[in-house]
């Protein structure tokens, strides 16, 4: 029976996704946590401390030297350097590790899309707070402000004056700070790219890159802060062969060869331009909008089957359109609950939903939080039916936070 070592930091969503499909798959699942599993899995299970990679890596090794390994696959950013760099010395397919952390850093991305004349937006660091304004001089207004560490639009700000930069830039060191991150971390600063942004699904084989779906994003995403809502696949934009063209260099100068791919896409004026790559898949819930093949294949189980060499490309998703609702955070305060439930769960076309942070946690709003209250699915005939069903479902379900 082929194993896989799953990393699965505490704070991802998957964790019942990818055991669920491992179970499907007939693998035996070796799990690698920051925190003890409710149930003993003897040698199929490793501590690690996500913080200290290289630790971590040691750990894996020890394990998979006694309990042996085919696969190491990361679920978040979080786990993704750690599983490169145990792959490499279990020597099991895996990414360039250079470039898998390349896209830990969006400085060294940048740097590494650039001399691959991967079309991207202008950019330049601050490393220093009296470098604002020389920065914003080379990238010009509007302009967006992210710390180089971070995901899931935490601490990505919009600004369009040199006093906004300003205090956007106080704003993001407090958020680095408060999440433990080196206070001197630089900070980039890149080109408001207008128009609609697209995500796009890949799977990479080698030297070929998969496109296993494109979803759009019908809100507007315009700032100050970029909250992620409803995604809807397949895609009704008619450019996709260009998004995918990009993505596919994108990955190649990255030297993302093994795994699964998550990239944003904006396309200004009919150009594509690339906003992030990542060597992991879609984050949150969302990966459960998506089907592949006539038995229904989750996400996880494509990723499982991709790292374990259990199939070849060409398994496509299903044709009936699918979305999910990421259910925004209005305001910071203590979640009560919400309201809504039963008639979200009613509207035609909506499959189900799932609370993703228990009643009674405090809950932080962009751009300081790095959390979905819960996630909303649908499935129709059409992509317009789906976003019909979500937004309906965005107007009923409502949070109630003190």
């Amino acid at each position: 029976m082929p194993r896989a070592l799953v990393l699965l930091p505490t704070t991802s969503y998957r964790a019942a996704d990818f055991v669920d499909g491992a179970a499907a798959l007939g693998v035996d699942l070796a799990i690698a946590s920051e925190e003890t599993p409710p149930i003993d899995m003897g040698d199929r299970f490793v501590l690690i401390d996500c913080g200290d990679t290289d630790a971590s890596v040691a750990a894996i090794v020890a394990l998979a030297t006694s309990t042996p390994v085919d696969a190491v696959v990361a679920v978040d950013d979080v786990g993704v350097e750690i599983a490169v760099r145990a792959a490499e010395r279990l020597g099991l397919p895996h990414s360039d590790v250079t470039g898998v952390d390349a896209t830990l850093n969006k400085l060294s991305m940048r740097d590494r899309l650039r001399k691959a004349e991967v079309h991207q937006p202008e950019h330049a660091p601050i490393r220093h707070s009296d470098e604002v304004d020389v920065a914003l001089d080379q990238v010009g207004y509007p302009a967006v402000i992210k710390p180089i560490s971070m995901s899931a639009s935490r601490g990505v700000i919009r600004v369009d004056t040199l006093q906004q930069a300003e205090a956007a830039v106080a704003r993001i060191r407090g958020i680095l700070a408060d999440s433990g991150h080196e206070l001197d971390e630089p900070l980039i600063v890149e080109r408001f790219v207008p128009g609609p942004e697209v995500a796009v699904e890949a799977m990479a084989w080698g030297d070929h890159l998969e496109i296993l779906a494109i979803f759009d994003k019908p809100d507007p995403m315009d700032g100050p802060y970029f909250e992620e809502t409803i995604y809807v696949t397949p895609s009704r934009r008619t450019d996709t062969t260009e998004i995918e063209h990009l993505v596919g260099r994108a990955a190649s100068a990255l030297g993302i060869t093994h795994g699964p791919v998550h990239a944003e896409v904006r396309i200004e004026d009919g150009t594509p331009t690339l906003v992030e790559i990542a060597a992991r898949s879609i984050g949150g819930l969302c990966g459960r909008s998506l089907r592949f093949g006539l038995m229904g294949s989750t996400l996880e189980m494509m990723i499982l089957r991709q790292a374990l060499a259990m199939e070849k490309p060409g398994l496509r998703r299903e044709r009936t359109a699918a979305g999910v609702l990421m259910v925004p955070i209005p305001r910071s305060g203590v979640l009560l609950g919400f309201e809504g439930v039963a008639e979200t769960q009613a509207i035609p076309g909506i499959t189900g939903f799932e609370q993703t942070i228990p009643t009674g946690e405090l809950v932080r709003a962009l751009p300081e939080g790095d959390r979905y209250l819960g996630f909303v699915f649908a499935r129709s005939e059409t992509p317009e039916a789906v976003e019909t069903a979500l937004r309906a479902a965005r107007d009923t379900l409502v949070p109630l936070i003190r």
